[in-house]
């Protein structure tokens, strides 16, 4: 590959700030809101033009759709996030679950007055690029935007890029899981003009279950998942495969359905799924981006034709970006295992409880009997850098315990205990390796977290 030597340069600093969010996913708008509730100068950083990561972006609406009656759930700025889109009228009864589904659109909203209200100082349309450091400390960052190549200085930062691209810029040990073994990548989409009393009296009259994931994708339960109803859709693509609309060896295409509002908008339609794309990848990112609009348009013609209540539907709207699950995870001071979160492990530095739920990598675990588990602190904190911790979905772990730590509302879990324990290390004067846990509990304790 050839290469090319890029001149030194003096780099603006446009912003110093206590605590630094880079990501405004779940995770990154958890960890600036309860930074700042925690009473610091906080700032969150955004590479596209609205917060909410991969529920405005992507379009996945359906944040807390494991829960269920006997579900034991976390406590926090996750369930605030649906407590306040349902007071604004920016939510939906989730079909499968007792949760709300969240508005994308208007939580694009929400998550900008939330923001302004927390006084938090936001930045859109910035890409981290760099970092900065002194020593094992990480103490800022460079972002390329419009404005050009500028500086951000900070005494902590949290990446909660859902890539771990802070860490990894910072030289910090990282892993990756191989490209054939990575979660598919979703082009998520909308259609408008669907007859919703039409389309629920088919589903009515095909119900589908979670047992159904398994006939098509193979994915294995423990059994009490099978005979629960879920919004998944299979026949209209089969029946598209055979008359030719969908090329028979196409199989990506199949999944659910989720929010159909009386006007007849069908959102977080999460109907292609593409495996072999790594999300790291340029390349992959763009044939992944104009493959899964192709995919889409396949299936809107497949549902249109076979799919009750879709015959006058048309796309509406696609995803701003790929919804992509599975990246880069951080080597972390400890790293959660398939045995943790399937055993309800238990640990003293925990910051947050997370229900038994699994979604990834050929398993559906669904949290109906009450279990639960604990996330330990040292599964934000990345080994050899400090005053740097990690939110979201590229905590340390493995992939079993990725595949539930990477759900919205667990990015909310370890987003809020990285936002308080930035916070709490400065004020005890301490870096973010040496700050005590019983500081950190007690701040989490106080913003309403249950980490017991």
């Amino acid at each position: 590959m050839k290469e090319i030597s890029e001149a030194s340069r003096k780099v603006p600093v446009i912003a110093e700030t206590d605590v630094l969010v880079v990501g405004s996913g779940p995770g990154g708008l958890s960890a600036a809101i309860s930074s700042a509730r925690a009473g610091v100068e906080t700032m969150l950083v955004e590479r596209y033009g609205c917060f909410g990561g991969n529920l405005t972006n992507v379009g996945v609406e359906g944040i807390a759709w494991y829960r269920h009656p006997k579900t034991v759930d976390l406590e926090g700025i996750g369930i605030e996030i649906e407590e306040r889109a349902k007071a604004q009228n920016a939510s939906y009864d989730e079909p499968q679950s007792s949760s709300q589904g969240i508005k994308s659109e208007l939580f694009k909203v929400l998550a900008d007055d939330w923001v302004q209200e927390a006084g938090i100082r936001p930045l859109l349309h910035a890409t981290a690029v760099d970092v900065i450091r002194d020593g094992n400390a990480v103490t800022g960052i460079v972002v390329q935007s419009k404005s050009g190549r500028q500086a951000i200085l900070s005494k902590r930062i949290i990446d909660a890029t859902g890539d771990a691209d802070i860490v990894k810029m910072a030289a910090a040990p990282v892993r990756k899981t191989p490209k054939e073994e990575m979660m598919a990548v979703t082009v998520m989409f909308s259609c408008s003009g669907v007859d919703k009393a039409r389309f629920l009296d088919y589903v009515r009259e095909n119900p589908m279950n979670y047992r159904d994931w398994g006939h098509e994708w193979g994915i294995k339960t423990d059994g009490k998942e099978d005979q629960l109803f879920s919004p998944y859709l299979d026949e209209p693509f089969e029946k598209a495969r055979k008359k030719g609309l969908i090329p028979p060896t196409l199989k990506s295409i199949g999944g659910t359905w989720s929010g159909i509002s009386d006007s007849g908008d069908a959102t977080y339609l999460n109907m292609v799924h593409m495996s072999g794309y790594d999300g790291t990848d340029v390349w992959d990112l763009t044939r992944a981006e104009i493959e899964g609009r192709r995919q889409a348009i396949l299936a809107i013609k497949a549902l249109q034709e076979f799919a009750p209540g879709f015959e006058k539907a048309d796309l509406r709207n696609f995803g701003m970006t790929l919804g992509i699950r599975d990246t880069h995870k951080i080597i972390g001071r400890y790293n959660l295992t398939e045995e943790d979160v399937r055993n309800q492990a238990r640990f003293d530095d925990a910051i947050g409880i997370f229900p038994e739920f699994i979604d990834g990598y050929g398993l559906l675990i669904l949290p109906t009997t009450g279990r639960y588990y604990h996330i330990p602190y040292g599964a934000l904190v990345p080994k050899e850098v400090d005053n740097l911790l990690v939110a979201g979905r590229s905590i340390a772990g493995d992939k079993i315990s990725h595949a539930s730590v990477r759900n919205m509302m667990c990015c909310a879990v370890s987003g809020q205990g990285a936002g308080v324990a930035a916070a709490i290390s400065l004020k005890c004067g301490v870096t973010t390796a040496e700050v005590k846990i019983g500081f950190i509990q007690a701040e989490l304790k106080r913003q309403g977290v249950r980490f017991q």
